[in-house]
């Protein structure tokens, strides 16, 4: 039984395939321990620093857990080799990326309306600046690996992790300038997160490949 795959059909299934599907299993459960850290203290720290873009780079982890959930659950058991395991994963790390664009406008206005404005913190940039580093090379192997396997859902999966890392740049950033008092600069991340995520979902969900 071959797999359904939009992007590259796999005429058969090797033992080589077979291999990459496990570590794409693999690296998306250690992805799920690292998000789990990661969104917690990310909103912890969005929170006391009246941070949207902190705040919304938290909860993405979330939504990037959730992707990498959806992974563990397409290369599980028999669903390895369903024909339609790898459709239904697409779309639901589609749905993924868009149940966080409409939160962060939302919460975008109701801070700009209340006054908020962004402080420092030292955890915010701590978490921030791991993930920075850190999430490139796990979405990077997942793209290879989706790649090979010919598995939308996986590459999906590993561009959300790279827009993690790019968005954490986009915190950092928006931190730094904030003290100079440039404090449009948060909220600006916050809504650029929601238009990519839009964007991203969309081309996952016809089965397209994600550039960044």
């Amino acid at each position: 039984m071959v797999p359904d795959q939009r992007s590259r059909p796999h005429p058969v299934v090797s033992a080589a395939w077979l291999r990459d599907a496990a570590r794409a299993r693999t690296l998306s459960v250690l992805t799920l321990v690292w998000l789990g850290l990661e969104s917690t203290l990310g909103l912890a720290a969005g929170l006391a620093a009246h941070s949207v873009a902190l705040i919304g780079w938290g909860l993405s982890s979330l939504v990037e857990a959730l992707a990498s959930l959806i992974v563990v659950w397409r290369f599980t058991g028999a669903r390895t080799l369903s024909p339609h395991a790898e459709g239904r994963a697409r779309r639901a790390v589609a749905v993924s990326f868009w149940v966080l664009a409409p939160y962060l406008v939302v919460h975008v206005l109701h801070d700009l309306d209340e006054g908020y404005r962004a402080t420092p913190t030292v955890l915010g940039i701590a978490v921030t600046a791991v993930s920075l580093v850190s999430m490139p090379a796990l979405g990077l192997a997942k793209r290879r690996l989706g790649a090979r396997l010919g598995s939308a859902a996986t590459r999906g999966e590993g561009a959300q992790n790279l827009m993690c890392a790019a968005v954490a740049g986009g915190v950092l950033a928006g931190l730094w300038l904030n003290t100079l008092g440039w404090w449009w600069v948060d909220p600006a991340v916050a809504v650029g997160l929601a238009a990519v995520a839009v964007r991203e979902g969309a081309r996952a969900w016809r089965g397209h490949d994600c550039c960044h």
